[in-house]
């Protein structure tokens, strides 16, 4: 299993000062790559990654000599990721690859015998010794590492090859979670869990920050200072999304053996106008990634419940579907039975029981009911 731990870098100005111009580099390679695969495919040829890389290690010396001022994987893995870009594109599984912007998520990459790291300290190509604020957490084969800036501070994100990396679990009980706006969580054992909400507390120091940016001179001092206030702002912003969803899901991978939540058509919901803005900064796309990969660790069963369930309509006590329930009822109260209870809750226990029975509550065989369940793995229902 390969896994990744980023750590924050605390270099000096001379190696800050090579770390952008690693990054410049990185970026230059990238756009020019881009704009010759897009000549050459306009031609009627079929460029590649590879082909690419030679012609451009042909040509540096000559025309780019300051290239050599870099260490040479900050200009050769750029073909390598653009070669993986246009393979997604090509399955459609993302967008067409784009041309990169300074100051838009600067990196390098750094392979695995160039570098090395020693309880605080790594060691990189041209610079030396660079300071970590922590150590190593995981002990394997190292794979490669990233550099990268956020905002006004540097990481480097080291990739390990581990065996075995698995913790234990705490309890081995079944759980269902209905995400939501209101709460960004309710568990079907009865617990609400509410969202930080980072972007909206923050919203009127981004806007009040963001105004006084477009106010500054382009290429001033004033400017780069402002883009830096502003860069901060959005970095602290993730951080305290990711601080909550990271202890969130550890918690909940480490507590229970089945986790059942349902997989929901995010990018579809935030085309809503009304609903974008929370959606986003809820991050229900993150929370599933994190659950993905850490019952995995945690040795769970993960199982995504078809997004066409009806798991707030249905009892969870008799079972039966209250078709004309809307979004303004926030207690459901059932028609057959008299059973009321809180809707996000109700839809939880139905969730749950998904889980816990492997079929619905009552025997229904319903398309949305369909599923399979492996150990220690993660499936989707039909």
């Amino acid at each position: 299993m390969i896994t990744a731990h980023k750590i924050a870098l605390d270099p000096t100005v001379k190696q800050e000062q090579y770390f952008r111009r690693a990054a410049g580099t990185a970026r230059f390679v990238w756009n020019w790559a881009l704009e010759h695969w897009d000549a050459q495919y306009q031609q009627g040829k079929k460029p590649n990654g590879m082909k690419l890389k030679k012609e451009f290690n042909a040509l540096y010396s000559t025309q780019f000599p300051w290239i050599s001022k870099v260490h040479r994987d900050c200009h050769s893995e750029p073909f390598r990721n653009l070669q993986k870009a246009f393979t997604k594109f090509f399955r459609h599984e993302a967008q067409y690859p784009k041309f990169h912007k300074k100051g838009q998520y600067d990196s390098f990459y750094v392979v695995n015998d160039a570098f090395k790291i020693k309880e605080k300290t790594v060691k990189l190509p041209v610079i030396g010794k660079v300071r970590l604020r922590e150590q190593l957490r995981f002990e394997g084969k190292i794979m490669g590492a990233t550099v990268s800036r956020e905002a006004d501070r540097w990481y480097l994100s080291v990739k390990v090859e581990v065996e075995d990396y698995h913790q234990e679990r705490i309890l081995d009980t079944t759980v269902g979670i209905d995400v939501g706006l209101k709460t960004f969580a309710m568990l079907s054992t009865g617990e609400s869990v509410a969202a930080p909400k980072p972007l909206k507390r923050y919203l009127k120091r981004l806007k009040r920050a963001q105004r006084a940016l477009s106010r500054c001179i382009k290429g001033s001092q004033n400017r780069k200072k402002q883009q830096r206030r502003v860069a901060r702002l959005h970095a602290r912003v993730h951080h305290i999304r990711q601080d909550f969803l990271h202890k969130l899901s550890s918690r909940i991978c480490r507590e229970n053996q089945t986790i059942v939540i349902e997989d929901l058509n995010v990018k579809g919901m935030v085309k809503n106008h009304k609903l974008a803005f929370a959606i986003a900064d809820a991050s229900w796309s993150e929370f599933k990634r994190q659950l993905k990969y850490k019952s995995l660790i945690y040795q769970d069963d993960l199982i995504l419940a078809n997004r066409w369930m009806p798991s707030s309509k249905t009892c969870s006590r008799c079972g039966s579907v209250k078709e004309d329930l809307t979004l303004d009822d926030r207690v459901y109260i059932c028609q057959h039975c008299g059973f009321e209870l809180d809707r996000d809750h109700n839809a939880a226990i139905n969730l749950c029981t998904l889980g816990l029975r492997g079929t619905h509550a009552h025997g229904q065989s319903n398309d949305w009911l369909k599923w399979e369940l492996t150990p220690c793995s993660f499936v989707s229902t039909i």
